[in-house]
């Protein structure tokens, strides 16, 4: 019954163009034709605990049922992130304005809310005159669909207030200027290094995997938003294979597409910094025993950005190609 409330769930909020142009490209590889790819699909989701979509981008058409047994899906991870992070205290993840005060001895970037704005007149003026660009978000938005990115010289700080009442922002940050060779591989975002963690019952600590999302040509970097994710090796911080889209039209990419800086082989700098900060913080509330770390690397070192309750199952699983449900067993 609750697998049905999941397929259920899934087609309220099916991106329906979507689908059909997974279906369409489908049909083109494979020959299968759409009355099958829908009964296979069903079957699967309810099998499987995976939504339609995902039928597509865990490649399930050509998977053995073994193989698809492997694979984490939305509905699996519904229930071990609940598990992991129990509503009642991951607020301190939800709110990114909670979480920058809990954190913010690993943050390099200031923050500031909407309230804080109104509280203090003054605040508007500082900011305009020390920012070249602000970053203005939803405190609670996600997939980087509430981000907008705005040069000062286009704001005034009499109406800063106003703007961002009207524009449905409560916060707003500091733009981080990232490395160089981030910058170099590609300019249009800050590309951030995605790590998830766990934390078992008895407290050890596992790194579940290490990702590199790569804007592309967009003003964030997330996959959902047409971007790339690449897997990082955990010792080394070297990229060790392609970038991926979660669209399933689009190959793999080995360069970048737009600046052609090579992907694979990338290292990331200040790695084992990296690596150091996020365990440190991931023990820091244990409470939240499972998050996915953004993070900005700069010039002067790693800072972080936000923790995610709700990491994405995609840009954890579809960079390296196969299903990791297993990873999942140390909780």
């Amino acid at each position: 019954m609750k697998r049905l409330i999941y397929l259920a769930y899934h087609f309220q909020r099916m991106n329906w163009p979507l689908l059909r142009r997974f279906m369409r490209h489908t049909r083109t590889q494979s020959g299968m034709s759409s009355g099958r790819q829908v009964a296979a699909f069903l079957i699967d989701s309810l099998r499987y605990n995976i939504s339609p979509l995902e039928w597509y981008q865990f490649g399930f058409v050509s998977l053995s049922p073994d193989q698809k047994s492997t694979w984490a899906g939305t509905g699996t991870m519904y229930e071990f992130q609940r598990r992991m992070n129990p509503p009642p205290v991951r607020e301190i993840l939800n709110d990114k304005r909670i979480f920058r005060q809990a954190y913010c001895e690993f943050c390099r970037h200031g923050l500031w809310s909407l309230d804080e704005l109104k509280e203090e007149p003054r605040l508007a003026e500082r900011l305009l005159a020390e920012h070249d660009k602000l970053v203005f978000k939803d405190a609670t938005g996600n997939c980087g669909t509430s981000v907008r990115i705005v040069s000062t010289v286009e704001l005034a700080a009499d109406n800063l207030v106003g703007w961002m009442d009207a524009q449905g922002y409560d916060m707003v940050e500091g733009f981080i200027e990232q490395h160089s060779d981030l910058q170099a591989l590609s300019p249009s975002a800050v590309n951030t290094v995605r790590i998830f963690t766990l934390l078992d019952e008895q407290g050890s600590y596992h790194v579940l995997g290490c990702r590199l999302r790569i804007s592309v040509d967009s003003p964030v970097d997330n996959l959902a938003a047409g971007n790339l994710a690449a897997p990082i090796d955990q010792t080394t911080g070297t990229v060790n294979g392609p970038g991926i889209y979660s669209d399933i039209t689009r190959d793999s990419e080995t360069v970048h597409p737009v600046t052609r800086v090579p992907i694979e082989g990338f290292q990331i700098p200040f790695w084992q910094e990296t690596i150091q900060m996020v365990e440190k913080a991931s023990r820091l509330h244990p409470q939240n025993r499972s998050i996915g770390w953004d993070v900005a690397i700069t010039a002067d070192g790693p800072g972080l950005i936000e923790g995610n309750h709700d990491w994405c199952k995609l840009v954890w699983q579809l960079p390296v190609g196969r299903g990791l449900r297993s990873r999942l067993g140390a909780a």
